[in-house]
């Protein structure tokens, strides 16, 4: 079931579609059925990051309660805020911090898991073993993505093309928070829309580096780096070489297991959002949101996404009291 549900979620995120848990839309005021049970359509729009476990959950909920419809649409976190923002969606998708600006809006918002956005480059590059075993630093990691002028591979003539976001992208402000940066908008380079396209891009440049979150890197499935893809390590402790204890790219379970342990920079690891305008007072959304925190985290760690701590949850749980 998880890879039938992957497929279809990423399907549609490349498509620009929605995607909905059932195929008749109501738009009629959520109620309760004669037998008790939840009845009511929750919409949902936002972030690429957690767009695919968003559609795992919606699938796992709507087993237990299939009467209540659950569209999710992706655009980014930008999007996800606007829509929340206007009440053209019940809930966002967020993953960035919130800021002082939208909280004044309103915006209330709920942690329901981790992840993590990874530089990345071409299996193609010419630099490839080079990079690999010695990584890049934050300070040359900005370098790339912040500053001007001709950009060179390490220690070589080597041209390098910076990749970017042109939506407004929760994996984007993270990363231009990563380098130094305020804002997004600091990041220069060609910009390419969303996470799926800006992993094509790079790994169609053999000279490319770019970021992505984790789950547009690895293949679910075999747990290993997607065709192509290639990550560029950090060089945490800048010693000029990537050490056993910062070498854990080779898999989807061994980063994740890293950034559960701390042994990747946060930032870019972050946890992601259910955002809303105001506290959700319609009872589908509680109990979707509430579902989220207890039984869907059963779904978090086997679609490549990082456990929350139990004190994070309880505390997440207070919200609903």
């Amino acid at each position: 079931m998880k890879k039938t549900i992957y497929i279809i979620a990423l399907f549609t995120l490349l498509t620009g579609g929605l995607w909905s848990c059932d195929s008749t839309h109501d738009q009629s005021a959520s109620d309760q059925s004669e037998a008790g049970t939840l009845k009511g359509t929750i919409s949902m729009s936002g972030a690429f990051a957690l767009y695919p476990l968003a559609n795992v959950w919606a699938e796992e909920f709507r087993k237990e309660y299939p009467d209540v419809r659950i569209n999710i649409s992706g655009g980014g976190a930008g999007k996800g805020m606007a829509d929340v923002l206007a009440g053209a969606a019940d809930l966002g998708m967020f993953s960035r911090e919130i800021t002082q600006a939208e909280k004044d809006k309103g915006v209330w918002w709920l942690s329901v898991t981790k992840d993590a956005v990874i530089p990345t480059m071409s299996g193609k590059n010419p630099m490839l073993g080079k990079i690999k075993s010695e990584g890049l630093t934050r300070q040359e990691l900005s370098a790339y993505f912040l500053g001007d002028g001709d950009k060179k591979w390490k220690n070589s003539n080597t041209q390098v093309n910076v990749f970017t976001r042109s939506d407004a992208s929760g994996a984007a402000a993270t990363w231009a928070q990563y380098l130094g940066a305020e804002a997004q908008e600091a990041l220069k380079g060609i910009a390419v829309y969303g996470d799926p396209g800006l992993a094509d891009a790079v790994k169609n440049d053999p000279n490319a580096i770019g970021f992505n979150n984790i789950i547009y890197v690895y293949d679910l499935n075999s747990g290993e780096k997607y065709p192509g893809i290639e990550v560029v390590p950090i060089d945490v402790n800048e010693n000029g070489k990537i050490d056993p204890d910062e070498d854990f790219y080779d898999s989807i379970d061994a980063i994740t297991k890293a950034i559960a342990a701390g042994k990747y920079p946060s930032p870019p690891a972050r946890e992601l959002y259910l955002i809303a305008k105001g506290a959700p007072t319609r009872p589908e959304v509680r109990a979707f949101l509430s579902w989220i925190l207890d039984k869907g985290q059963a779904f978090v760690e086997e679609n490549g996404y990082i456990l929350l701590n139990s004190n994070t949850i309880e505390t997440q749980k207070q919200k609903f009291k």
